[in-house]
């Protein structure tokens, strides 16, 4: 018993010294894997070049996507390069193993014809030609140290702008697309005190810029390639602002007819559960049947002859009664359904949310776009609209509408004393956050636009 104890016990060490004496080998295998996934990327889809925007014509999605894997491989390359470095500095690589050998043969075999395994020489120049392959793709999209360092610099000096400048690049949205190109690496160059202040004025030299892009044989393939990338951009927009709103529904209409309201229809026919969920469901079946009873009398009081006797009427509300209880505990039992169906609805939007970052970024970049590109009278006129729908003086009566329908759908009692100090606060603070949203951000952004809805206002 102790001769097997002892037995394994050893063949686990030994596996684990050779598991061990595998980590170089091992890790630079894995991040030359990385940087070979990283070339055929290249070589497949962007003709050799460098993954980036100008090297080929795609889409947000799929340079973003493109990104992604590209970012993925680099921190896998260059994490298992450094696991190579340590362990390497420690055991070395000359360990190999039997699987290790036999591996060599087979390469061996088929790169030089030989059967046996390489020997250290061979050995050293093929980790070389890998360590190198390696460090080639990953200085492709590393910035250089020193070039990072003058940028760097050059950010702690910069002189601050003009006023018209400023306004227009905070003015202008940030695409999608030049936030996804905005590296490290970037070629934009900061303008010098001799570049502020010169001879002629700055809007010469920008006009005659223009002209020189209009000239350029290049500008009619720009101007193709941003529209497409804009046409793409706002398809994705469109059909991710019909997905947020198609799923839920249709989950609350799905989960309604086929899931929670079966259940609740046979739970309520086996317990036999309460007419009533609530009390206001109560008053205003009496007051139908009280209704009903005094449209009885009534008619019974115009004609000579009483048209109804009092069985009549007494079966007359006997029946409304029925009816009017049937109804009842129908509504009752939708509010219950009601409530679950929410539920898995909130559900199924925050699952779309969560499975859609790029598209939330797209989508985001194309609501820019489409808001700063408004001009200033069509912003204030937005801005009034919303202010005096939410936070205006008509807007208690919009609010105490949409709780009562709110407490009506789930089958909650209608609180007055909580929609009353609901109205009394919310929109205040609403009105409050948005004041500030107009003086800390839009002053900044469009001070035309704060100034037109200003004079609108009043």
């Amino acid at each position: 018993m102790k001769t097997t104890i002892l037995t394994k016990i050893r063949d686990s060490l030994r596996y684990a010294a050779e598991w061990f004496s595998e980590t170089p080998e091992r890790a630079l295998e894995l991040a030359y894997n990385a940087a070979l996934q990283i070339k055929a990327t290249e070589d497949e889809y962007f003709g050799g070049k460098k993954i980036a925007a100008d090297s080929a014509d795609y889409s947000d999605s799929e340079m973003s996507y493109f990104r992604a894997e590209l970012q993925k491989n680099l921190n896998l390359a260059k994490r298992r390069l450094a696991e190579f470095k340590a362990s390497n500095s420690v055991i070395g690589i000359s360990n190999y193993n039997q699987t290790s050998a036999k591996a060599e043969v087979v390469d061996a075999a088929a790169n030089n014809g030989k059967g046996y395994p390489l020997d250290s020489r061979e050995k050293s120049a093929i980790i070389l030609e890998k360590l190198k392959f390696i460090d080639r793709v990953i200085s492709q999209y590393t910035p250089e140290p020193q070039k990072a360092q003058q940028e760097k610099s050059l950010a702690l000096v910069t002189v601050a702008k003009n006023k018209s400048s400023d306004s227009e690049e905070l003015s202008s949205p940030i695409s999608n697309e030049q936030l996804y190109l905005s590296t490290p690496n970037s070629d934009s160059k900061n303008d010098t005190i001799s570049d502020k202040t010169g001879v002629l004025p700055r809007s010469i030299f920008k006009t005659l810029n223009r002209l020189q892009r209009e000239l350029d044989p290049q500008s009619e393939e720009e101007v193709v390639k941003k529209f497409r990338k804009s046409k793409a951009k706002t398809a994705i927009s469109i059909r991710f602002i019909l997905i947020l709103i198609i799923a839920p529904l249709l989950t609350y209409q799905l989960s309604k007819l086929f899931v929670v309201g079966p259940v609740v229809d046979n739970f309520r026919i086996k317990n036999e559960l309460d007419i009533f969920i609530n009390q206001d469901l109560e008053e205003e079946a009496l007051s139908k049947l009280s209704r009903v009873k005094e449209r009885l009398e009534f008619e019974n009081l115009i004609f000579k002859v009483p048209k109804y006797s009092p069985e009549q009427i007494e079966h007359e509300l006997k029946e409304e009664a029925q009816k009017i209880a049937e109804e009842s505990r129908h509504e009752s039992a939708d509010a219950v359904k009601n409530v679950f169906s929410d539920l898995l609805s909130l559900i199924a939007f925050a699952v779309v949310i969560f499975m859609s970052r790029r598209e939330i970024a797209v989508l985001k970049s194309f609501i820019d776009e489409l808001v700063y590109g408004l001009s200033d009278s069509a912003k204030a006129f937005i801005i009034i609209l919303f202010t005096d729908i939410f936070v205006g003086f008509h807007s208690p009566h919009g609010w105490e509408v949409l709780l009562e329908n709110i407490s009506r759908h789930l089958g909650l009692p209608e609180n007055r004393d909580f929609i009353f100090l609901f109205i009394a606060t919310f929109p205040v603070i609403l009105d409050t956050v948005f004041k500030y949203w107009i003086f800390r951000y839009l002053n900044r952004i469009s001070p035309s636009s704060v100034a037109t809805y200003r004079n609108m206002n009043e």
